[in-house]
């Protein structure tokens, strides 16, 4: 028997939406999967709204889905891994084991060779964000050097990787920091930045200062983190400084992309209008769609491949906080969906 953690979808309380729970040694589910032994599984917050939405029948669903560890049986039909592999990857949205677990199964398609150069927890710290930050940039803003773009809260694990990820392609980069020790991880980035904004400074005018670094051309790819879509939002519900959506509307190049992570956008008239006369575009950034639809395998296995392997030559180097023994994991799960970590997670098995 073996324990893993896993998320109740219809807890009133935080306090019991995370339970550990012994979990049958069970067999391989197709002949297509690997036996896993984890040595790290990075924590991710949990969008219920989706899982809610996806699995109608679940009362409850596995946590910890970053995983990287070493290959211990491989199915008849596996042709990708052989036992003893280093891999890395992460679980589908329907997967009934938690990645806390020592011991799982897992589908060859996804998973990627760990390099050798990386430890266990960079690995399974980095893949989830990493593929974030690629879908963002390459597949929904077309990234090329020479781009503008504005990273929205740039110090978070995402951030950082979208930050570098832009930067190793050649694109002029402003980011956003919420507070000073922010701004100073963004400050001592190499190559250096072209601006970096400090939003809990109130003084500071995002749309303005864009709008200057470009000579008034605006800004040509906008990631954000999310948005304020009214003025009289309460500042008490909103701690980070968020930007208004009229800011970044404003601070648009023409046929800039703005993508979004406010999965609950709303644009009026005159935000469509605007956008319209700027031939701006609006993508919505879901790291789960590769999940929800599975006709572009090879090119999700591509990117987990890239992400891996600018981990290993150093391009990208992940905000991770100092490992988690597995013992500590359900605090910090809800410490992670409470939104009250700044660096990621990652437990150590």
């Amino acid at each position: 028997m073996m324990k893993g953690l896993y998320y109740q979808l219809n807890a009133t309380a935080l306090e019991d939406m995370f339970f550990l729970q012994e979990m049958d040694n069970v067999s391989p589910p197709s002949d297509y999967h690997v036996k896993l032994q984890v040595k790290a599984c990075a924590l991710s917050p949990i969008n219920t709204k989706l899982v809610s939405e996806v699995m109608l029948e679940k009362e409850s669903v596995p946590v910890g889905r970053e995983v990287a560890g070493v290959i211990m049986e491989v199915g008849s039909k596996v042709s990708f891994f052989q036992q003893d592999d280093e891999v890395v990857g992460i679980l589908p949205l329907d997967s009934q084991e938690s990645g806390l677990s020592e011991v799982l199964w897992i589908h060859e398609h996804n998973l990627v060779l760990k390099p050798e150069k990386i430890s266990w927890v960079e690995a399974a710290g980095a893949v989830r964000d990493g593929l974030s930050a690629y879908i963002a940039l390459h597949f929904l803003a077309h990234l090329g050097p020479g781009k503008s773009v504005l990273i929205m809260d740039g110090a978070s694990p995402f951030g950082a990787l979208a930050v570098q990820l832009s930067q190793h392609i050649g694109a002029m980069v402003i980011a956003t920091a919420y507070n000073d020790e922010d701004k100073q991880y963004l400050e001592k980035l190499k190559p250096s930045l072209a601006r970096v904004l400090d939003l809990s400074k109130s003084k500071v005018d995002l749309a303005e200062a864009c709008l200057e670094e470009t000579g008034g051309l605006g800004v040509d790819i906008v990631i954000d983190a999310g948005v304020i879509l009214y003025k009289n939002e309460n500042s008490i519900t909103k701690p980070q400084p968020l930007p208004h959506k009229h800011d970044i509307i404003t601070l648009l190049s023409v046929g800039s992309h703005w993508v979004t992570r406010e999965e609950n956008l709303q644009l009026d008239p005159p935000d469509s209008h605007s956008l319209f006369l700027k031939g701006a575009t609006v993508s919505f950034l879901n790291d789960e769609i590769w999940n929800l639809s599975n006709a572009q395998q090879g090119k999700y296995l591509h990117i987990l491949k890239d992400v891996m392997e600018k981990l290993s030559n150093g391009i990208l180097r992940p905000q991770l906080d100092e490992p988690v023994p597995l013992y500590e994991a359900k605090v910090v799960m809800e410490m992670v969906q409470k939104n009250e970590t700044r660096k990621k997670q990652v437990v150590q098995l």
